[in-house]
């Protein structure tokens, strides 16, 4: 279901009070049609990026809410030009769903981390890449933008608790990569540079398989994606040409 278009017969408007559980609809509600779903199934969809009471709309299923206890599926709609992550979506449909009792599959996700590189003891640069359980593939260390948080705080977070360390960013150079997991979830990844004078790291078991320093070309000859070759780089060379 997730980036399928859909249509959405509102039945209960932006602004409607709902008697039996006690609150106003802050988003559109109805039920999508068309759909060949078993008997019983919930049908319903909130709608986002629209600030004002409809009857009917079309758009892309976002994410989809998974109430725990077999309390059924709801699904979130939006119109395609708009980009909304799951902090965005938990908050807005609060106001029915609560913050707990649910879990959130989304369209769209929104992570940051870093091109990390320090000094060994010859003077040449090395550069922290991570192999994550999950993928089982090399890459910069990284993760989802927290409730709250900058790109910035999200970086410095996310390095600090998948290696044990300490990261100095250089605000100048960011990067952002954009690519589909197993084509149905658009992921957004905005990259800084920092460095550290750490060498040690502390792998997060639940999350990091390995972990390790390299050389540049050591490093390029490990990562396995085109856009964190293109990243790393892009990074070298802007420290060659600010002498960093």
């Amino acid at each position: 279901m997730l980036g399928e278009f859909v249509k959405v017969r509102v039945t209960a408007p932006m602004y409607s009070f709902n008697k039996h559980r006690g609150f106003k609809y802050r988003l559109n509600y109805g039920v999508v049609e068309g759909l060949s779903l078993p008997k019983n199934t919930i049908r319903g969809a909130y709608i986002m990026g629209i600030h004002h009471p409809v009857r009917n709309f079309e758009g892309r299923v976002i994410a989809i809410v998974r109430r725990f206890g077999g309390k059924g599926v709801v699904w979130v709609v939006a119109p395609k030009s708009t980009r909304f992550i799951i902090n965005d979506i938990k908050k807005a449909i609060s106001f029915a769903e609560g913050t707990t009792g649910y879990s959130v599959e989304c369209f769209y996700e929104s992570s940051c981390g870093a091109v990390v590189f320090r000094e060994d003891e010859r003077g040449k640069k090395q550069f922290l890449l991570i192999r994550n359980k999950r993928s089982a593939h090399w890459g910069f260390p990284k993760g989802h933008v927290e409730p709250g948080e900058t790109n910035e705080e999200t970086a410095k977070r996310e390095v600090l608790e998948e290696t044990g360390i300490e990261i100095e960013l250089l605000p100048e150079f960011s990067r952002r990569s954009e690519y589909t997991i197993q084509g149905k979830i658009e992921k957004s990844v905005v990259i800084f540079l920092a460095k550290t004078t750490q060498e040690d790291y502390v792998m997060q078991q639940e999350e990091i398989e390995e972990c390790g320093w390299f050389l540049f070309d050591d490093a390029m000859r490990t990562l396995n994606y085109d856009n964190d070759k293109r990243i790393l780089t892009q990074a070298q060379q802007y420290m060659l040409d600010h002498h960093i």
